[in-house]
């Protein structure tokens, strides 16, 4: 198991081996991952962290970071949604068990805690204002956290311990006169009155030559202390007043399981006067607050006051406080009672808990003055209550949402089923209260198999049913948040939760409601916690997600079919606009009959300003969508999206996505009968299955598309399969096959005075005379594509022609496909130019071409192109006296052609 630091240099250790982490970027990934480990980081945040100015290809860039790292340390990090999080079990990264030992409060835990620090965090790489907000309150906690230790020393008469521990705290805060004073007090106490007077003159320099100012009135009297000589303090006088009233002790029991929280709990355990506790349903507000408030019991020994809010009227609970007060006379008005309420704790200062308040107003009359302090829960975070801290739940970590199921559940029965384990917490969505009722269940139940239960949580329409027991139901919770929502609110979380668990834009709110600048929608749900705003994307849009449960909640309520085509709609208006961009032509298809609903055209045409980076942050959204069109019967929008994303999915050789949405949408236009969709499907899988060397399946769905386009009178459409069987032939070496599939395709495409269609073939019959051996014919006609290409600004298609003129055409064809991110081209290119570096004599460049394209080909599932590499290399390294590599490539070429020859090929 890998283990990190970060509190001070980053390092990462295997057992006691240390493992190196290269390349500072990867460094600085990491250690922005660790610093909010086991939550989700978003890539834009990333990026801002590595570069002052990302690149296009920062995406691409965090991927490959990321790779590196996990195969390098071993470490979990996965990409989630539009982010990057790691997973580092507690034990395994000192920022967790710093936080989880200083939350223990104890003398003993606080030195361990406090020993984990090797310097400042992170001392190693450059600093970023980004972690400041992780950073900053972490050395608070740990000055809070020696303090409180230095107290302890000093009250136990540990005073050369408390020395110990002020002399390195004085040097980082040399201005600090409480803490040269407490050093003044430990060094005279513990028989150092010299050294303590040092001390004293020490700080005055200082404070003098660096601020010009005396020491205040505290330090003066420590001096005057020191000087007297006075003897150290005995243990700590406790004067017990004789009891007049009724000492209230209305705390609910703690709870004994409880887990996680570290960094609320630390922050609970400081001073504070208020503070609200805020969180989504189930998110386990109350057993925070009542699990703190029995940990600083101690410092109220006046007592403490638990008031259960929910709908009661202030005035009803202000008599029930001052009742437990031992006030015997109630004042009739609701002022004259939050008067009384408030002298009698002035007197005698409690801890007061106001659980589940509904908002602001119902608070304000509950609280006292100063010496008291007040918890308040809410599902409202309450920021409308002045100077309160507050503290905002999210669900637990994977760690510590299995921990609290593994104390339910018994450490034998979830140590033989960790996955299932592991699944379980997920169904819950870490939410604690799932988390206990799904463990209660399960407690209830010993014959079950935790895979058992796991499989009835798989289904997300009755996963809110299993998630029930006794007094305690998910359900409850939800229903409640649903019915305090406006209509429109409610309304369109029916509809979100059928859009899977992705993060989406906040414009789809828009199109659920079809009216733009639905803030206020969205505004309302995720004061409800009802939806999570999860960051902004790299194009500026905020992204939202609704939480697992509620999802599931959602997916119980009737939902709105027109809601869901019009989202739908705007997927496919914007992923056709954005098409329209993209720097590269192949053959698409659309669907005239499938809704278009418009975003604002400055929304749109800021979207879409760069193509390819609107579908980087959305193609797993749209992937979603077309799911979601499919299940819901609607096979036009899904057919239709589907072919939109065609072009950009072939750019970056998405190939599982292109097959994943076209097999959908093909199932979906068989349903409904709709043969036009179903052509445009295969003909679209049929181009996937050519990329990957399976020609007989290839060739079989572009002759059924081409009947079906005949059929139904598409002349374009039908030649665009043509091409599809030309190329199906030209690579199967049927040369005579495929220039007649291409001159028929040709031909169509002139009558339609088709230019785009025109280039492509003429391209393509080139390119068959090149593989024929007839260079003469090769160069007219990939000569009249590039002048084609060039017209049309086709920089693609002018790339594609010149891989196959060569010579110097290759190196423009190489920068061509690198600016478009186009890896398979690309490869082609590079595999091309090889050729004329080997040539040339020049091997070294030769043989580092060859390797990346057989690495890019090896990825996309490209035999052939992968074939081709390796048999180069291996001709390479033969012909450079390296036998036993070229060996090992030309094997792996005969295997490759082999297996491309058994299936027909």
């Amino acid at each position: 198991m890998v283990s990190f630091h970060v509190l001070g240099p980053l390092e990462a250790w295997a057992g006691v081996r240390p493992l190196r982490i290269s390349g500072r970027k990867p460094r600085m990934l990491l250690a922005t991952l660790l610093l909010d480990a086991n939550h989700l980081v978003s890539a834009d945040l990333l990026a801002e962290v590595l570069w002052e100015r990302p690149p296009r290809s920062a995406q691409a860039n965090l991927r490959t970071y990321a790779s590196s790292l996990r195969s390098s340390l071993g470490a979990r990090i996965r990409a989630e949604g539009s982010g990057y999080l790691i997973e580092v079990a507690p034990q395994d990264l000192d920022l967790l068990q710093f936080e989880r030992l200083v939350a223990r409060r104890d003398p003993d835990s606080l030195a361990a805690a406090l020993a984990l620090w090797r310097g400042a965090p992170l001392a190693d790489l450059p600093d970023h204002p980004l972690w400041t907000r992780r950073l900053s309150p972490l050395h608070e906690v740990r000055l809070a956290a020696a303090r409180e230790l230095i107290d302890a020393r000093l009250e136990r008469g540990e005073y050369g311990e408390a020395v110990a521990l002020l002399r390195p705290l004085c040097a980082e805060h040399p201005f600090r006169e409480d803490l040269w004073g407490q050093l003044m007090l430990a060094l005279h106490w513990s028989g150092r009155q010299a050294e303590a007077l040092a001390c004293y003159t020490a700080i005055r320099r200082q404070l003098v030559a660096e601020l010009g100012v005396e020491p205040g009135a505290g330090l003066r009297e420590v001096q005057a202390r020191v000087l007297e000589g006075g003897p150290p303090p005995g243990a700590v006088a406790v004067r017990v007043a004789e009891a007049v009233a009724p000492v209230p002790r209305q705390l609910p029991p703690d709870v004994p399981d409880f887990v996680g929280r570290v960094s609320e709990s630390v922050a609970l355990a400081g001073p504070f006067s208020l503070a609200v506790v805020s969180g989504a349903p189930g998110s386990g507000k109350s057993a925070l607050a009542v699990h703190m408030a029995h940990a600083l019991a101690g410092r109220f020994p006046a007592g403490q006051l638990f008031l259960g809010l929910a709908a009661a009227d202030p005035a009803d609970l202000l008599a029930q406080a001052l009742r437990a007060m031992g006030a015997t006379s109630i004042p009739s008005s609701a002022a004259e009672r939050s008067a009384l309420y408030r002298s009698i704790l002035a007197d005698r200062p409690m801890l007061v808990v106001l659980d589940d308040a509904m908002d602001a107003s119902q608070v304000r009359p509950l609280l006292p003055g100063p010496g008291s302090a007040v918890i308040v829960t809410s599902r409202a975070k309450l920021t409308s209550l002045p100077g309160a801290l507050q503290i905002h739940l999210e669900a637990l970590s994977r760690f510590e949402a299995e921990d609290l199921l593994r104390r339910i559940v018994g450490e034998a029965r979830t140590a033989r089923e960790p996955e299932a384990t592991t699944a379980i917490a997920r169904a819950c969505g870490f939410v604690p209260l799932a988390v206990r009722i799904a463990g209660a269940r399960l407690a209830a139940r010993p014959g079950w198999s935790l895979a058992v239960f796991q499989s009835r949580l798989m289904d997300e329409n009755r996963r809110i049913g299993e998630l029930r027991i006794g007094d305690l139901d998910v359900r409850t919770g939800l229903d409640h948040s649903y019915r305090g929502l406006p209509e429109e609110a409610a309304r369109t979380l029916h509809t979100l939760g059928r859009l899977g668990g992705a993060a989406i834009p906040g414009w789809v709110v828009d199109a659920v409601l079809d009216r733009h600048r639905a803030d206020d929608v969205t505004d309302a749900l995720v004061d409800a916690d009802l939806l999570r705003l999860v960051g902004t994307d790299r194009l500026g849009q905020p992204r939202y997600q609704l939480p697992d449960l509620v999802r599931c909640h959602a997916l119980e309520q009737r939902p709105d079919p027109v809601a869901l085509a019009r989202v739908v709609a705007g997927w496919t208006a914007t992923t056709e606009l954005a098409t329209a961009k993209l720097p590269t032509t192949v053959f698409t298809l659309s669907s005239a009959a499938a809704e278009r609903w418009w975003l604002p055209r400055g929304t749109l045409d800021m979207l879409t300003a760069d193509p390819l980076a609107w579908f980087e942050v959305e193609h797993g959204a749209l992937e979603e969508a077309v799911g979601l069109a499919a299940a819901a019967g609607m096979a036009e929008q899904a057919w239709g999206l589907a072919a939109a994303m065609v072009p950009y999915l072939d750019l970056r050789c998405h190939f599982d996505t292109w097959q994943r949405t076209h097999r959908t949408a093909l199932a979906a236009a068989r349903v409904a009968g709709d043969m036009y969709g179903e052509a445009a499907m295969l003909r679209g899988l049929a181009q996937v299955c050519l990329y990957q060397d399976r020609y007989a399946e290839s060739e079989e769905m572009f002759a059924r598309a081409r009947r079906a386009f005949r059929e139904l009178g598409d002349t374009r459409a039908e030649a665009t399969s043509v091409c599809g069987l030309g190329a199906v032939a030209q690579f199967r070496g049927r040369h005579p096959t495929a220039l007649s599939h291409f001159r028929r395709a040709l031909a169509m495409f002139d009558s339609m005075s088709d230019l785009n269609g025109e280039a492509y073939t003429r391209q393509a019959i080139g390119r068959v005379w090149l593989k024929s051996g007839d260079p003469v014919q090769a160069a007219h006609w990939l000569g009249q594509a590039l002048r084609l290409a060039r017209e049309l600004g086709d920089v693609h298609r002018e790339g594609c022609v010149s891989v196959q003129l060569g010579g110097h055409h290759v190196e423009r064809a190489l920068e061509i496909f690198e600016s478009l991110g186009d890896l398979h081209c690309g490869a082609y290119a590079l595999q091309r130019l090889a050729g004329l570096q080997a040539a040339r004599g020049d091997l070294v460049p030769a043989s580092t071409a060859l390797e990346r394209s057989l690495a890019v080909f090896r990825r996309l599932g490209d035999r052939s192109g992968q074939a081709s590499s390796a048999e180069l290399l291996g001709e390479l390294y033969r012909s450079a006296g390296r036998a036993e590599l070229a060996s090992g490539y030309l094997s792996e070429a005969v295997a490759l052609r082999g297996s491309l020859a058994a299936e027909g090929v």
